[in-house]
């Protein structure tokens, strides 16, 4: 079965061309608005037709749970049964979705719930735009965009899944769709040089954010096995290539560990690593996923923070959201898997 979501605009009226031009539109309308096609003025020996071939609405709400600040965590549900995970966060400066680009993970990374049960599969690109029609839908008019932002950190390694999150900017940027501006979309990696040089040449205009968490590569190996593959330094050099191509800031993500990555020879390398490069870190607080590993306690984050600034190196805290309500990626999804094993 065909997603007819994977599909553009001049796509659908190629790949529906047997009916009417307009009928293209209409259905890509209904996808943008996440309907199915009992939602739609459809002739009906027309959606047996599409029935037949093509999924319309590949993903549903299986559980929302709303946290105490407005932050809601969406467990969905695939057409083939699988769950993923997305974010809806109320913020001052727009709302943002925080979206899964895979079906689980496999870069086992020791401080991410997502990786827990490895990867099952990709998510191809009609998925993912239909995540965000889904939750666009659900948090006020279907017809309208009720969302400023978007950031890929939900489950997964988006560049392990580089085809389809490519195809996806593609769709979501559409002026005939939701149109959002690439300068509002935020693409964390773990850190795939090969990747990062690949997509520093198609010139997009978005955030690209690096999971960083260490600042030795014999640290980083013991929590981010992609350690293994690439060196910080391949990964700054790769970042410089981004800057170079695209003129955008680049972010490292940092999530504070006790006794791990928050020393004071820590921020002296941070210091050596951010040097040279156009760059912010993105400091954040460990949310504990059952492992073995302890967060620092927000008070000294600020403190870690305060000293970043202070050595020079731009640096911020990121707001905890959602934390009531299992908020970090995976957390909700592996309590389910667990809970149905």
């Amino acid at each position: 079965m065909k997603i007819l979501s994977d599909y553009s605009l001049d796509e659908l009226q190629v790949e529906l061309a047997d009916f009417p031009k307009f009928r293209a539109k209409q259905i890509f309308d209904a996808i943008i608005q996440s309907k199915d096609y009992s939602d739609i003025a459809l002739p009906k020996d027309m959606i047996n037709k599409l029935k037949e071939n093509y999924i319309l609405k590949p993903i549903e709400i299986y559980k929302t749970l709303v946290g105490k600040d407005g932050t809601k965590k969406y467990l969905l549900k695939l057409y083939d049964e699988n769950l993923i995970e997305c974010v809806f966060l109320h913020q001052s400066y727009g709302n943002t979705i925080c979206m899964s680009t895979q079906v689980g993970c496999r870069m086992g990374c020791k401080f991410c719930a997502s990786t827990l049960n490895g990867l099952i599969r990709n998510l191809t690109a009609g998925e993912m735009l239909s995540t965000i029609a889904l939750v666009n839908a659900d948090n006020g008019k279907s017809n309208t965009r009720n969302f400023t932002n978007i950031v890929l950190m939900g489950s997964g390694e988006p560049f392990d899944n580089y085809a389809n999150v490519v195809k996806w900017l593609d769709l979501i940027t559409d002026k005939n769709g939701f149109n959002v501006s690439e300068r509002n979309i935020s693409i964390s990696t773990c850190g795939l040089v090969d990747k990062i040089y690949e997509f520093s040449k198609l010139n997009y205009n978005i955030t690209l954010c690096v999971s960083l968490h260490a600042t030795t590569d014999e640290i980083r190996r013991t929590i981010m096995p992609i350690a293994n593959r690439y060196t910080i330094n391949e990964i700054v050099e790769a970042l410089k290539q981004y800057v170079k191509e695209n003129s955008r800031r680049v972010v490292f993500e940092y999530c504070l560990i006790k006794d791990v990555n928050d020393r004071e020879e820590d921020i002296i390398n941070l210091k050596k690593i951010t040097a040279h490069l156009l760059c912010h870190v993105n400091v954040i607080c460990l949310n504990p996923n059952g492992g073995s590993l302890k967060a620092t306690t927000r008070k000294e984050a600020i403190d870690f923070v305060n000293r970043l600034n202070k050595n020079g190196i731009s640096a911020t805290l990121r707001r905890s959201q959602g934390e009531d309500i299992a908020g970090a990626c995976g957390m909700l999804r592996a309590k389910s898997l667990k809970q149905k094993s």
